[in-house]
């Protein structure tokens, strides 16, 4: 039987439980932490060492440490804030390493290619650090952002670009709203860590721009991919619509991702450049859309990905675009009053509880069938650390009351 998801207790014992999963075996002694887990928890990769995964567990114990206090929480940050500065940065250039191989303390680097999508996160875990009490990472946040400014920052467009080489002498002509995406909630995190408004500032540039003007080129939604001058690309990766980063089609997640944004956008009002009342409209467009189009009437669960024509282009279930609807439903039913997100915020939660999450070792399956099959025994490949179902939990913390 499901337990009561408007209760406190609930979300907080669902993130002891995730957190479980990692407990005693995600550490690395030789630095980092293992990014490869099979469903019971066996690491099936030791060596490889990808960016995205590395940060996100330093948000993830930075967050478990300010909600319960464990000091051994408090030691992982540092132990994964030593891996990126002394494994994953390049102290001269201030690059960080995409993807590295690492055994018994020695790196080789396997993909060095500078990604905005990638300094977004490492942004998003100085951050968190800095919210957990180290304060040496203020100073990292300066410096990471001042990077991105320098080498991503396009103020002809008011955005980032996506990809550069490994020198920054090369810079890739795609352009992509996911790395603006993740930079919006990293930058708004570094506001709220050192009260900065440059931070919030930028983020609410990067959020209009993306949610009002590029969605206007789009059928009033938000595409992922675009060409240098940021004109819409229906071409990219057309044929590659289950892509990790820069999947073809409209993507419901980040439809769900980007109204949670911009709620948590429209808590700072008071401290934004211009008026708030484009957030709201939007967030519930975004996912009002986003239910509308991908929700699974059948088999329950939202679909991957829809094509322009509205019909479902990836009808699997991944576990990030569940975790991500259920709170972006939860901010709005608090923020509106309308019990119909509440309604959907049970749905999803319901759903989730009997096909995502595995009761039984801890954590979310990655990724399931249209008819909620298992596809894999690999439970977190690269990118997977349950940043967004924990992530999901503390953000309707934040409006739940019981």
């Amino acid at each position: 039987m499901a337990p009561n998801f408007q209760a406190r207790s609930t979300l907080i014992n669902h993130i002891q439980h995730t957190l479980g999963f990692y407990e005693n075996r995600c550490v690395d002694p030789s630095g980092g932490f293992f990014h490869f887990f099979k469903d019971d928890g066996t690491v099936y990769d030791t060596r490889t060492r990808h960016l995205v995964s590395s940060t996100r567990f330093v948000f993830n114990y930075a967050m478990a440490f300010r909600q319960f206090g464990n000091p051994a929480d408090l030691d992982r940050v540092r132990h994964g804030l030593a891996f990126l500065r002394e494994v994953h940065r390049n102290a001269l250039s201030g690059a960080y390493a995409w993807e590295l191989d690492w055994h018994e303390g020695e790196k080789t680097l396997r993909d060095g290619t500078n990604h905005c999508y990638g300094l977004a996160f490492v942004i998003l875990a100085y951050a968190h650090a800095l919210m957990a009490g180290i304060s040496e990472a203020r100073t990292y946040l300066d410096e990471t952002f001042a990077l991105m400014e320098q080498h991503f920052w396009q103020a002809d467009f008011g955005l980032y670009a996506d990809e550069a080489s490994e020198d920054w002498s090369a810079l890739s002509p795609y352009r992509g709203q996911n790395a603006n995406m993740h930079s919006c909630e990293a930058l708004i995190a570094a506001f709220e860590a050192s009260g900065e408004l440059r931070y919030l500032h930028r983020a609410e540039t990067v959020a209009r721009n993306i949610t009002v003007r590029q969605a206007a080129l789009a059928d009033d939604l938000v595409w992922e991919h675009y060409q240098a001058d940021w004109s819409v690309d229906t071409e990219y990766n057309r044929h590659d619509s289950s892509n990790i980063f820069r999947p073809w089609g409209y993507q419901p997640g980040h439809l769900t991702e980007w109204s949670k944004l911009l709620l948590i956008l429209e808590r700072h009002q008071a401290q934004l450049q211009g008026s708030a009342d484009w957030l709201l409209p939007r967030a519930k467009a975004f996912f009002d859309t986003a239910m509308d189009r991908a929700w699974d009437s059948q088999h329950g669960g939202i679909a991957y990905g829809f094509a322009p024509d509205g019909s479902i282009c990836d009808g699997n279930k991944y576990f990030w675009v569940q975790a991500e609807s259920l709170a972006a439903a939860a901010l709005l039913a608090d923020r509106t009053g309308e019990t119909r997100y509440w309604d959907w915020y049970e749905k999803i939660w319901q759903y989730s509880w009997a096909h995502m999450i595995d009761h039984q070792h801890g954590a979310w399956y990655r990724m399931l069938s249209p008819e909620n099959g298992k596809l894999s025994d690999e439970k977190s490949p690269a990118g997977k650390t349950d940043y967004h179902t924990m992530g999901a939990c503390y953000e309707v913390l934040n409006v739940l009351k019981d």
